[in-house]
Order: C-alpha cells, then sequence, then structure tokens
C-alpha cells in the first residue's frame, strides 16, 4: 500500500491538507491545485509533519491538464486513491463556472483517472448536502442533464431547462447532484476493475470555503443552529472518513454517498416540510 498513490485534487486547500495529512503515512502523495501557491504552502506545512507530498497545478476544466495529472500519477505508482476536493462554492463564482469546475471538471478527471483503476483503487468524490437539497425538486430533463456532464451546450441547456440553474446557489445544489449521481455511475466501469467509487457530502464545514458561505449566506446560520450537534464540521472529521472509505474496511463500500453533516440536512428537510403544510393549512 505504500507504494500506492494518492492523487489530491483541492490539494491545496483545508480539506486537502486534513484529507494528505491522514492518507499520507500510507499513500505516496500527489497534491494538485489550480493556485501554485497554496501547493507550495501545503507542502511546506505536510513536510514540517514529516509528511512528503509531490505537487502539480491542475487546471480542472481543462482536458489536457487533467490528462497530465493522470499521466504523472500513474509514472508513480499504481492508483491507490483519488480524493477530488477540488469545487467551488456559490460566493466564489458565478452559475456557469460553478457548473464548469464542479461537474464538467469531475467527468473530466473521472474519464482521465478510470484507466488506471487497478484492484483496490477507490476514488472519494466530495460532493455536498446541497446534493440532496437538489435532489428532492429533481426532474427527468434535469437528472438527463447532469447525466451527461461533457454533451455539447451544456449550460446553455440548463438554462433553457430552468434559468435558476444558471444562479450561483441553483448551479452549486445542481453541480453537486450531479457529483452524486456520477459516484453513482462510476461504481460498474471502476468494479470491473476492482475499484470503487463513493460520494461524500459534507455538511457546514469550518474551512475558509465553509466560513466564506456562513458570513454571506444568512440560511447557513439556520442550518447551524437546526443541526443536532448545533455546529460546524471540522476538516479533519471529513479526513476520517475519507480515510475509512479508502480503506480496506469500507471494502463493500461503492456507488453510493455518505452524508457527513451532523444531521443538518434531515432536520432542515424537516424544517422545510413543516413551512410548507403551515402555508396549505393556514387560511390567509
Amino acid at each position: 500500500m505504500s507504494q500506492r498513490t494518492a492523487v489530491i485534487t483541492g490539494g491545496g486547500g483545508d480539506m486537502g491538507v486534513a484529507c494528505a495529512r491522514l492518507l499520507g503515512t500510507d499513500y505516496r502523495l500527489l497534491l494538485a491545485d489550480i493556485d501554485p501557491e497554496r501547493l507550495e504552502r501545503a507542502q511546506k506545512t505536510l513536510g514540517s509533519e514529516g509528511i512528503e507530498a509531490e505537487t502539480r497545478v491542475l487546471d480542472i476544466v481543462d482536458a489536457h491538464s487533467v490528462g497530465a495529472l493522470a499521466t504523472e500519477a500513474a509514472s508513480l505508482g499504481p492508483l491507490g486513491t483519488l480524493v477530488h476536493t477540488a469545487g467551488l462554492s456559490p460566493t466564489m463564482a458565478g452559475g456557469e463556472r460553478i457548473w464548469q469546475v464542479n461537474l464538467v471538471g469531475s467527468a473530466l478527471l473521472m474519464n482521465a483517472f478510470r484507466p488506471h483503476c487497478v484492484a483496490g483503487s477507490v476514488a472519494v468524490l466530495i460532493a455536498s448536502q446541497a446534493g440532496h437539497y437538489a435532489r428532492l425538486g429533481a426532474t427527468r430533463e434535469l437528472e438527463a442533464l447532469v447525466d451527461d456532464p461533457l454533451q455539447d451546450g451544456l449550460v446553455e441547456k440548463l438554462r433553457v431547462l430552468n434559468p435558476g440553474l444558471l444562479e450561483p446557489g441553483g448551479a452549486y445544489s445542481g453541480s453537486k447532484l450531479g457529483v452524486i449521481r456520477m459516484a453513482q455511475r462510476e461504481a460498474e466501469p471502476w468494479g470491473v476493475a476492482g475499484g470503487r467509487v463513493v460520494s461524500l457530502s459534507p455538511g457546514i464545514i469550518d474551512t475558509g470555503m465553509g466560513a466564506q458561505e456562513y458570513a454571506q449566506q444568512p440560511m447557513m446560520a439556520v442550518a447551524v443552529e437546526k443541526t443536532p450537534l448545533r455546529r460546524m464540521g471540522r476538516e479533519d472529521e471529513i479526513a476520517s472518513v475519507v480515510e475509512f472509505l479508502c480503506s480496506e474496511r469500507a471494502s463493500f463500500v461503492t456507488g453510493t454517498d455518505l452524508l457527513v453533516d451532523g444531521g443538518s440536512t434531515q432536520a432542515m428537510a424537516a424544517m422545510l416540510s413543516d413551512v410548507m403544510s403551515n402555508a396549505r393549512t393556514d387560511p390567509s
């Protein structure tokens, strides 16, 4: 296992570094990120803890960049795990860019790494609880579009289907629904080679990205308040689950999504259901 490679996209971010910290004792690390300065900081931080990591600048929406990452990973040794944390949240970009990075980029990544899957390889795709919210109201037309991320004119088709899908919030939840469904589809081809694919949906996590969303979106405070544990999650709590999913202890887990949200998704769904029920029964 020590000779296998762990590739972590978004490897310069808080969640990427937390995953690298736990996986670095068992795998050869290759961190990928669009920001070279973040990669350098992550490499130095991990190095100070005795964890070596190689780095590569990655543009997740560029097929050549993604392909080069897969080729480099293969040159380092058999693929142990691919942890895909790279993504954009609603306050970070416009809707079109969010679709491109979160969904199209994920599809390019899976296409590039699928040929390198061997027995024991694991891909963990970081989705979001927002994808579960999107699933509640998803139409067959939306599901068909997110199931084919590399089709021509995807963004315009989404706009025609529902202009709200090109708003940052709609793009984020819709794209993460696509990531959840992608893990389900990819389980079959990876399974043929003896590998596994799982998506993991975090709730509100106290990372730099999470703090930015919390500060700018009032509903985030409501979600934290409604969370049974009454707090945000931590990146090390997500990383611990990633480590488990990549291990032999999870050898029969594939083609599914795991919510790691402190119970907030169910709590928010119950709250929204009560609001809708009261609206229907209120004679005013």
